[in-house]
Order: C-alpha cells, then sequence, then structure tokens
C-alpha cells in the first residue's frame, strides 16, 4: 500500500503483516464486543456546525496534558504487549510520539521495560500502573518509573478482573503464546515479522521477568499474572500510590459520575473517561457517551481525559468539543506499529493531526484550545 492516508489504510497493513493472534488480541473486544464497536460507531452520530469567512491563518493545535505541553492534545494509550506487534514496539512507539511531539504512555504488561524505553529517548514518558497483590513490586515499580524520570502515573482501575475475550482464547493468546500447529502456520506467512523478532531480545513482559518474586521466564509468568490482578482494590489502594508516586496522577477506567467524583477526593490530577476499548465489561455505554455526564459532574475541580473508540482526528475534536482535556490513541497508532514500524506511529499521528487541524478550520476555530460545544450540532450528542 504506497499510499497511506487513513486509520483504516494502517489496520489494514497491519493486520496483514502481524499474527494473527497479536493482531487479534489488540484488535478484539470482550464477550459480544457491543462496547468495543460502539466506541467506535457512536462518534460517527456527532455532527459538526460548518462556518465560513472566518479568518483561518496561525491555527494552533498545541495545548497541556496535566501541566505538559503537547504539540496538540493527543496522546499515545498505555497498551499491552505492544511490542509483540512489532519488535521493540514500545521504543520505536516512544521514539515517534517523542518527534511528534505528544506523550507515550508505557504500559505495566509492556515487552520492552521502563529502563529499555528510558535509555532510548531523550523526554520523559509517562508510565501505566496495574495494581498487583504483590505490594513490594508495585513500589519498586513505582521507584523504577521514578528513576526513569517518567512525568506522570497513570493509575488503571478498571483490571482488578479480566474480561473474557474470546478471540484470545480461541487463537490460544496466553504468556507465552501456544504454539498450535494453526499459530505456526499463520507465523510462517509473516516473514518479515518473524525476522524483526528474531533479531531483537526483547521478547518478554520487561518490566515483570527478573523484577517480580519468581518471575524469572516466560514459562512462570502465566501462573503469576493470573493470581496477581487484585480484586480487592479500593480507593484506599489509590492513597498511597498517590504518596508514594509524588507526582502527576492519572486515573484511568471512569465510566460514572460517582466514581469521577471519587477521583476528584483522591487528589488525582486527572481522570480518563474509559471501558477499557471494549475489553472489560461488554454492554457497557461507549467512552463518547459517557464523556459529556463525567464532564458536568467534575469537569471544573479535575482534568477530565478520554479514550475508546477514536479512529480520525474528527473523532479527536469531537471529544474536546464534548470536554476532554485531552484523548488517547491505542489501536490506531497500534496498527500503524504492526503496518511501519516507527513511521507507522509517526504516520498516525500525522494523519490525526492533520485531520484535526482541518476539521477546526471548517468549524471556524485557529485555536484547539477554543473548542466547545459550539461547534456541534445540536441534537446530535
Amino acid at each position: 500500500m504506497s499510499i497511506i492516508t487513513t486509520i483504516e489504510d494502517l489496520r489494514v497493513l497491519a493486520r496483514r503483516r502481524v499474527p494473527r493472534m497479536f493482531y487479534d488480541y489488540a484488535d478484539a473486544g470482550s464477550w459480544t464486543e457491543s462496547t468495543y464497536r460502539a466506541n467506535e460507531s457512536d462518534f460517527a452520530a456527532i455532527k459538526f456546525r460548518q462556518r465560513v469567512a472566518v479568518n483561518l491563518v496561525d491555527r494552533s493545535l498545541t495545548s497541556t496534558m496535566v501541566g505538559q505541553e503537547v504539540a496538540m492534545p493527543v496522546a499515545l494509550a498505555p497498551t499491552g504487549l505492544t511490542g509483540m506487534q512489532h519488535a521493540d514496539g514500545e521504543i520505536l512507539a516512544a521514539r515517534a510520539a517523542e518527534k511528534l511531539g505528544v506523550p507515550f504512555t508505557l504500559s505495566t504488561m509492556s515487552i520492552c521495560s521502563i529502563e529499555d524505553v528510558a535509555a532510548r529517548t531523550t523526554r520523559p514518558f509517562w508510565f501505566q500502573l496495574y495494581v498487583m497483590k504483590d505490594r513490594d513490586f508495585i513500589n519498586r515499580l513505582i521507584d523504577r518509573a521514578k528513576a526513569a524520570n517518567c512525568s506522570a502515573l497513570v493509575l488503571t482501575l478498571d483490571l482488578q478482573v479480566l474480561g473474557q475475550r474470546h478471540k484470545d482464547i480461541r487463537n490460544g493468546m496466553t504468556a507465552p503464546p501456544k504454539l498450535t500447529i494453526p499459530n505456526l502456520m499463520n507465523l510462517a506467512t509473516k516473514p518479515r515479522w518473524c525476522l524483526n523478532m528474531l533479531r531483537t531480545p526483547r521478547r518478554h513482559f520487561g518490566n515483570i521477568v527478573g523484577h517480580a518474586k519468581s518471575v524469572s521466564d516466560m514459562s512462570s509468568l502465566s501462573s503469576w499474572t493470573s493470581q496477581q490482578f487484585d480484586p480487592a482494590l479500593s480507593w484506599k489502594d489509590v492513597e498511597w500510590i498517590k504518596e508514594r508516586w509524588g507526582g502527576k496522577l492519572i486515573i484511568k477506567g471512569i465510566m460514572d459520575p460517582e466514581d469521577a467524583r471519587l477521583c476528584v477526593e483522591s487528589g488525582a490530577d486527572a481522570l480518563i473517561v474509559s471501558n477499557h476499548g471494549g475489553r472489560q465489561l461488554d454492554g457497557a455505554p461507549s467512552s463518547i457517551r459517557a464523556l459529556p455526564g463525567i464532564v458536568d459532574a467534575v469537569g471544573r475541580q479535575i482534568e477530565v481525559h478520554m479514550d475508546g473508540g477514536i479512529r480520525s482526528g474528527q473523532d479527536v475534536i469531537r471529544a474536546l468539543a464534548l470536554g476532554a482535556k485531552g484523548v488517547y490513541i491505542g489501536r490506531p497508532f497500534l496498527y500503524g506499529l504492526g503496518a511501519m514500524g516507527e513511521a507507522g506511529v509517526a504516520r498516525c499521528l500525522e494523519i490525526i493531526r492533520n485531520e484535526l487541524d482541518l476539521t477546526m478550520a471548517f468549524c471556524g476555530l485557529r485555536d484547539v484550545r477554543q473548542v466547545d460545544r459550539n461547534i456541534l450540532l445540536p441534537g446530535t450528542y
């Protein structure tokens, strides 16, 4: 595919180049996938007001997220197994984000470690934390993020238990992955991916293997992770994590105004309206439908961000118009990574930046910080 004009182009190319088990891991939801689909489709109903004869010279997409200046109010979301979409995936994505001037968020469940990414980038990135039962491991993980000069901690609260993802079960998507005959046959059709993976030593969960007790290799990882996600996680845990971290704290996984108010009480700097990309509670509303109610409830007391379903710069500006101060993209950058490595992530961000800029102009604005509900057609949101 010589000309890449949309995120969909990147998705199609990634599907050709990434082994099925890893592509499906990224591009799937839980159970019937109704929330996964709604995350994307619910954006389409929101229509714009086109304005004309307005001075559109010197447009600006520059904004801030938790006090950090960003080239546009978009961050790369934390995504597990990013380094299995493409060899050294987290490093490549972080480099692309750095070049385009947007935050990159490294997942606890990344292939490349905190130290790997820090050693190969020049600007601070954000780190996403899952709370495990092994609190000593979590304390050391926070300390490692501090040592790497991470500038914000993204605390995910919606993975106390794991949603059932049927495609992962069918594909044998475990840690380590099951090398079934269908999987081996599929791998044989992805020589580019296989060659890149053979060239890198980073093929396990770099933040966990060698750092958590009794986890020395991939064979011991599966049983550890299945036992470690903490169903007893509470807001008291948020308090000690905030104290231990001491820096900017963003809470991810908020879908209800009452939980949003608890975020405010916790002292967090921002919250992310998120249903985990439709990968946890199937039947939950889309993130874009949940966003306005949460903004109305707490928007002046805490910075509200969102993720889920964004596939274009137009979706970004819709979320901003409904009160988000920043958005996160997960699958779009994974498509770019799987399709073309670092260049693909950069192309993803360029597409979104261009679409965001042009849509803002068509709506009669020059500064992204001026975007509000006035650019939307009443009755469509």
